[in-house]
């Protein structure tokens, strides 16, 4: 079994999370780290047990033994930094919002595309199991025409100002950290993008999303509503209604093992459970092996129309609210 390197750019809590799934896939092996210190490289290193580290991202773009290189900073970053790995020839897993705006993730896309180099945003979603199921039952045609589909991804998350949550210079607010997951199921589901979006947003004195509501219609009726953001906890469910049944996500729709099914009177006819190999984010890392093995730039499962599909939505709505990160402006 081909074992493929990793790489992984920043070293925070997420990095950690996915340094644990590495670790924890026989086929993949965590091979190096970097930083934008030495110090921090090596205790990340230390305590994960990559083989390499580095003090800078550059010196572990250019480490040519990496077989993908998974980006871990805060998303303000994202576009640096993938864009350093692909102008180094290296494949790349981004993680989500893969970018601030449709801009930046159209040059990513541009120079991936030449450098002949793979380019994934790491919505881990899509690749769950359950997420999985839930699709096989739609193309099926167990749940009949999909009619409307409710998400939600809210948190009660106390205001501290040093948090890149809360920090526009870092891609802050509710829009890029939260509401991309229930809009990518969307998306997703729905096939396209709607005709109409409705959107609103509770913004701070610092020009950024605490929380939102955004309302998507398609001309043929179909139509979603989401809520996300950082000031009222919800059950974030998800729930895909038909016209001849229902599928339901469990609590954190977006990470849930299960899923079950419901004819149109609403009783029971089928459940899905698969419980988490590692930690949920090895179904993204057997993704991004399985395009590497046969030689694909982009994955099927996370494509980069629907990629695009969601950042543009983001930016529109973005333009209704009259927000701009300090690097657009």
């Amino acid at each position: 079994m081909k074992k493929y390197k990793w790489g992984i750019i920043g070293t925070g809590r997420i990095a950690s999370t996915f340094a644990d799934a590495i670790n924890g896939c026989p086929d993949a092996e965590l091979y190096a780290v970097a930083s934008r210190t030495y110090e921090k490289a090596e205790a990340f290193a230390s305590r994960t047990g990559a083989k390499k580290f580095y003090g800078s991202y550059s010196e572990l773009a250019q480490d040519s033994d990496i077989d993908v290189v998974y980006i871990a900073t805060p998303m303000a970053f994202h576009y640096e930094d993938a864009m350093l790995c692909i102008e180094n020839g290296r494949n790349v897993l981004c993680e989500k919002s893969v970018t601030l705006n449709l801009s930046q993730l159209d040059k990513l896309l541009e120079e991936a595309k030449k450098r002949g180099t793979f380019f994934m945003e790491a919505m881990w979603t899509k690749c769950r199991p359950a997420y999985l199921k839930a699709k096989e039952w739609i193309d099926s045609g167990r749940i009949g025409k999909v009619e409307y589909i409710k998400a939600d991804f809210s948190n009660l998350v106390q205001y501290a100002p040093g948090d890149r949550l809360f920090r526009p210079e870092c891609g802050g607010g509710a829009l890029l950290d939260l509401t991309v997951y229930p809009l990518t199921l969307a998306i997703d589901i729905m096939g396209s993008e709607p005709e109409e979006l409705i959107s609103s947003a509770h913004m701070n004195k610092d020009g950024i999303d605490l929380s939102d509501s955004l309302i998507l219609r398609w001309n043929d009726g179909r139509f979603a509503s989401i809520d996300a953001g950082f000031e009222i906890p919800l059950r974030n469910n998800a729930v895909i209604s038909g016209s001849s049944g229902m599928i339901c996500f469990g609590d954190w729709f977006f990470s849930s093992c299960d899923v079950v099914l419901y004819d149109r009177e609403l009783n029971e006819t089928e459940r899905y459970s698969q419980p988490n190999e590692v930690n949920g984010y090895e179904y993204e890392i057997y993704e991004v092996h399985r395009c590497l093995e046969e030689g694909m730039t982009e994955s099927m499962l996370v494509p980069h129309s629907g990629t695009r599909s969601v950042m543009r939505i983001m930016d529109r709505c973005r333009e209704q609210w009259g927000m701009q990160f300090p690097q657009e402006k």
